[in-house]
């Protein structure tokens, strides 16, 4: 198939932890290249690597990220997914034991132990204000930084796409 999944991950439910899912909300509003599909995971690792079993070029999570930083702060980040081979079998259990609630790294390693993690991966992560509270309601700082995100994540879009083509035409 080729092209670039972005996914939304967090839950809703818990205030700033939706993030992820306003965002993919927000980019499924707008015009995106055929190339791109956006979804929402929520909380559930093993729907986004069912997802990934399709085969893309490229994968955006955009998560609530604690990095420590002002509430509303993006980050790009370019994770390493771990070898699941160094895994003892307590932590590969651990690993798969529930995907339906999960974290980024698990998703990752899962689909690196599968064969079909993207070549290029990026973490879009806010720094959120509170994810403790059960409420739909975000922080205004992260509810702000969902159109920058937006923006930052089209970017993405437009530079993946460039270097897909790119390999593309190297190969041929």
């Amino acid at each position: 198939m080729g092209g670039i999944l972005v996914a939304g991950m967090g839950n809703v439910l818990r205030a700033d932890d939706g993030f992820g899912v306003a965002v993919a909300q927000a980019l499924a509003a707008r015009s995106l290249p055929l190339q791109v599909r956006v979804i929402e995971t929520g909380i559930g690792g093993m729907h986004l690597v069912h997802e990934l079993m399709e085969g893309f070029d490229a994968l955006v999570i955009v998560d609530a990220v604690d990095r420590g930083a002002e509430p509303g702060t993006l980050f790009i980040l370019e994770p390493e997914a771990s070898d699941p081979n160094s895994l003892t079998p307590q932590e590969a259990q651990a690993l798969v034991s529930d995907m339906h609630n999960t974290v980024p790294a698990r998703v990752l390693m899962l689909a690196k132990a599968l064969g079909v993690l993207p070549g290029i991966v990026r973490i879009v992560g806010c720094q959120p204000a509170d994810c403790d509270p059960v409420s739909m309601d975000m922080s205004g700082a992260v509810r702000h930084a969902v159109d920058t995100a937006v923006m930052r994540i089209e970017e993405l879009i437009e530079e993946v796409m460039v270097a897909t083509e790119e390999s593309h035409a190297e190969r041929a």
